[in-house]
């Protein structure tokens, strides 16, 4: 940038980097999706389109930054953890979130005819973002799991809430739904559907129950040389996404996603 004297502006900027040596998580969320998925009729109480679609931005994001080293994405949010030691834009915060937020949002508006062919997209999605910093590993397991968990209690509710609500026998109105639920427990909920609906919640999509993990796996392949044909094989890593348990040990174990190396 060439110089000139009205340079000086620059110290007007913020230094916004973020703390070294610990997990970055940046969480996208629909802005008034609640809208966005009225006016583009979505499937309730799921959307097995949109949350594809979701997905494959998602991977798109993390094929794009190698930093990050896990993603878990519910309804119309994804968070991605980006590893202690990054130092993409040099931990700027503002870069950082902004750019996986444009890059989510533009590959939405993209892929969105591969995923609704038959549907025009009216108007332009957007998505806002945050960075949280977490110091211990404990502590962005239990972020993960917070988002899990969150995702079942908000899966069950909206499960039961639609099947009350488009009951094509006795339909009841969204109010007189909240009223009914408002002081159910888990329990409850599973009974009203099990009994009047004849739906076992555990039997349902774990897409819709545990949401979706993009991770690292390792995978290899043998090709042939290009000197003289022999066998070779070779490692890379892919980004993969699973719907699976991230509370308990076994996939934290199994994964070594905080064993990173500085």
């Amino acid at each position: 940038m060439a110089c000139s004297k009205f340079e000086y502006v620059k110290a007007y900027e913020r230094n916004d980097a973020l703390l070294p040596n610990t997990w970055l998580v940046v969480r996208i969320d629909g802005h008034s999706f609640h809208r966005f998925t009225q006016f583009h009729k979505f499937a309730k109480p799921n959307d097995d389109r949109a949350l594809k679609l979701a997905n494959h931005c998602a991977k798109k994001v993390m094929e794009e930054f190698h930093d990050i080293v896990l993603a878990y994405g519910q309804s119309d949010e994804f968070s991605f953890c980006f590893s202690r030691y990054c130092q993409l834009y040099k931990r700027r915060e503002s870069k950082i979130v902004t750019n996986v937020v444009s890059l989510f949002t533009s590959n939405y508006v993209m892929a969105w005819k591969e995923f609704f062919p038959d549907l025009e997209l009216q108007y332009a999605p957007s998505f806002d973002g945050r960075a949280v910093l977490y110091p211990t590993d404990q502590n962005i397991r239990d972020y993960f799991s917070w988002r899990q968990a969150d995702c079942h209690i908000n899966n069950l509710y909206n499960t039961v809430f639609w099947c009350m609500v488009l009951d094509p026998n006795s339909p009841k109105t969204e109010r007189e739904t909240q009223a009914i639920l408002k002081d159910t427990d888990s329990g409850a909920k599973n009974e009203i559907l099990f009994q009047q609906y004849g739906i076992n919640y555990n039997n349902l999509p774990e897409l819709y129950r545990k949401g979706s993990v993009l991770h690292r796996k390792q995978i290899q392949s043998i090709e042939a040389s290009a000197t003289d044909g022999s066998p070779v094989v070779r490692r890379r890593k892919v980004v993969v996404i699973e719907h699976c348990d991230i509370i308990g040990d076994a996939f934290w174990t199994e994964n070594q996603i905080l064993g990173g190396s500085a």
